[in-house]
């Protein structure tokens, strides 16, 4: 897992984050993302939502304040876990 690492060595906490996940074109899709968020990450945010090209994707890309290399992996982690996420960028 070098790319952590490296990742750890790049960042100054806390800094600004933004975490964009893909997913189905789902209603709940944003929601999903800002609940998870909103367990680690606490705060007042407008997920910026975009459709895919064919629309049956969305991308939701939300800017939080993150205070630890390990908020940033758990964040990746769980956010990646939502069942209608394809990946988390």
């Amino acid at each position: 897992m070098q790319e952590q690492s490296k990742l750890k060595d790049l960042l100054e906490f806390p800094c600004k984050f933004t975490y964009k996940a893909v997913g189905l074109a789902h209603e709940q899709l944003p929601e999903l993302v800002l609940e998870v968020i909103q367990r680690h990450a606490p705060g007042d945010y407008t997920p910026a939502v975009k459709p895919s090209g064919k629309g049956n994707y969305h991308s939701v890309s939300v800017s939080i304040t993150a205070t630890s290399i390990e908020q940033v992996e758990t964040l990746y982690k769980e956010l990646a876990e939502i069942e209608i996420v394809r990946m988390v960028l």
